[in-house]
């Protein structure tokens, strides 16, 4: 396993991790604002309404790939030793937000729940700049795991 993995000790916080990502998740749907932000708000609510729990279940199911995409800004910050490990990814937001975005990619491709994609869809030509702007708080939350 690697290095992140073991220093945020996941197999030993998994429910704890997970539950933060939810929350950060229902925070950034919460404080989309505007036209793109109601298709977002519908969406995440359609999901909740199609399958309760899918939530937490898309979050538990994908962190162990988020967590392999995130190795790569890890080991660079650890080669840097400068300020935290959230500074960094702050830094790097675009290239994070990129690399996220494409484990969502990849799930979405093979799931067997054709409404689930068909939201996918729709939204992921908004995708990246969500997630840039989720960084910060995500930042926040992996640095909370690894003190």
């Amino acid at each position: 396993m690697g290095l992140l993995r073991d220093a945020l000790r996941v197999d030993d916080r998994r429910t704890e991790i997970v539950d933060d990502c939810c929350r950060l998740l229902d925070n950034q749907v919460a404080s989309k604002k505007g036209l793109s932000g109601m298709a977002v708000k519908g969406g995440y609510k359609v999901l909740k309404a199609l399958k309760p729990g899918a939530v937490r279940e898309a979050v538990d199911g994908l962190l162990d790939d988020f967590i392999e995409a995130m190795e790569t800004f890890h080991d660079e910050w650890k080669k840097k030793g400068d300020g935290s490990f959230g500074q960094y990814l702050n830094k790097e937001k675009d290239r994070v937000a990129e690399s996220l975005v494409c484990v969502t990619d990849e799930r979405a491709k093979k799931t067997r729940h054709q409404n689930l994609r068909k939201i996918y869809d729709k939204l992921r030509p908004s995708a990246v700049a969500h997630v840039q702007a989720a960084v910060p708080e995500l930042a926040e939350l992996i640095d909370k795991y690894l003190q």
